[in-house]
């Protein structure tokens, strides 16, 4: 990054993802900040280029140096985590993420950008992952020694910013490493994709260790005029659903999985083992996971997932255009005594609200318990969404 093509301002925070920052600071304010440890963003543009060529947010305070390098489409191709510890003197490494874009059409967090993260600790040791097929594909991953000098960097002052560039290519020790493939290397499978073939448990009959599948009940219709599903907890106050799922516009029948558990203390017992919206009627080919923004994979251990939370135990399909207008009628029509109480009824999954005028319905069902729930996606073999189903009972094995 030539010093003579690249100006640089200040400014009081920064959004990574909206590139907007806060109120513009003057040269003295940020130095006062810097010296004080209070917050800036030191952004750096080139002449003639919309967005910033990359972005430093700086808080001493809080031991934290974060930095952020786009392309010319405003996408972000790396991102590092740089954290003071004990030593004030120098910085570490702790995280680096760089994507790429096959072509300028290529969305930041599409699923099927390449993208090599790296994680640091103190002792010298780091965690690589590289997935060059994007999340779908398979996770190149080891555990490597790191040099002293390409662990720590030196605490920069206030004045010493030209001398540390955004990077946007991956460290030369990093790079040899994918280079040489050498021993230790292993191939994670894609955490994207899932390992439950949610169809065995709405085909009426299939016996699954401990289960035996009954016929699928129906519960209700969803339309979605918007073309965005959303999957969500009706009880959430967040105004806009983090899951969604593009579908065609439409109304989709809602079925709930019913199986018969054998519990030789009990006795045999009912249980809906998942939810299910219908959207097509071609073959599932691949079960993916719905992803919310700024969701990675890469970030993801063995067992975890994303997905929505719930504090009641509960998550609903509706459509995303009109959430917080669903959602606010739901608790209209909770209240005892409510003209709107007609509009709900109960449902083999849970409860099933008309949403009469707003064109758009929800589809409310029960979890199986708090927490967060993951949304798995079924697609065709061309990729076109075939169902959004999700699990609701978490003590039955469906994988068996």
């Amino acid at each position: 990054m030539p010093e003579t093509y690249v100006t640089v301002s200040f400014e009081e925070s920064w959004d990574a993802a909206s590139r907007t920052g806060g109120r513009e600071l003057s040269p003295e304010e940020a130095r006062a900040r810097d010296a004080t440890g209070l917050p800036y963003a030191v952004v750096y543009r080139a002449p003639g280029r919309e967005v910033p060529l990359g972005v430093r947010m700086v808080a001493w305070q809080a031991g934290v140096l974060d930095t952020w390098a786009y392309d010319e489409h405003g996408r972000r191709t790396a991102e590092t985590e740089l954290r003071l510890l004990t030593d004030e003197r120098r910085l570490l490494l702790r995280r680096l993420l760089v994507r790429g874009y096959p072509d300028k059409r290529t969305a930041e967090f599409d699923v099927d950008a390449p993208r090599t993260e790296v994680e640091l600790a103190a002792d010298g040791t780091a965690r690589v992952s590289h997935q060059p097929e994007g999340m779908r594909g398979a996770s190149l991953e080891a555990e490597v020694a790191v040099a002293e000098e390409d662990l720590w960097t030196a605490r920069p002052g206030f004045d010493d910013w030209p001398a540390l560039p955004v990077a946007d290519a991956l460290p030369h020790w990093v790079a040899a490493e994918l280079r040489t493939a050498a021993s230790g290397w292993r191939r994670e499978p894609s955490r994207l994709l899932g390992s439950t073939d949610f169809d065995r448990v709405f085909r009426p009959g299939t016996h699954i260790p401990g289960l035996t599948v009954l016929e699928p009940v129906p519960c209700g219709s969803v339309r979605v005029p918007s073309g965005v599903l959303a999957v969500a907890c009706p009880q959430s106050w967040d105004e806009v659903p983090r899951l969604t799922v593009a579908v065609p516009p439409g109304t989709y029948p809602v079925t709930a999985a019913l199986v018969e558990v054998a519990d030789a203390g009990y006795g045999p017992y009912e249980e809906v083992a998942a939810v299910r919206l219908q959207i097509g009627d071609a073959p599932v080919a691949a079960w993916e996971m719905a992803l919310g923004p700024g969701d990675d994979t890469l970030r993801l251990r063995a067992g975890e997932a994303f997905g929505f939370g719930t504090d009641g135990a509960t998550g609903a399909f509706g459509d995303a255009g009109v959430w917080q207008d669903l959602r606010d009628l739901l608790e209209r029509a909770n209240w005892q005594g409510s003209p709107e109480a007609d509009k709900l009824a109960n449902s083999a999954a849970g409860m099933h609200l008309d949403g009469g005028g707003l064109g758009a319905d929800l589809a409310v069902f029960c979890t199986g318990g708090d927490g967060v729930h993951p949304v798995w996606v079924g697609r065709s073999a061309s990729g076109e969404v075939v169902c959004v189903d999700v699990r609701t009972a978490f003590d039955l094995d469906l994988d068996a």
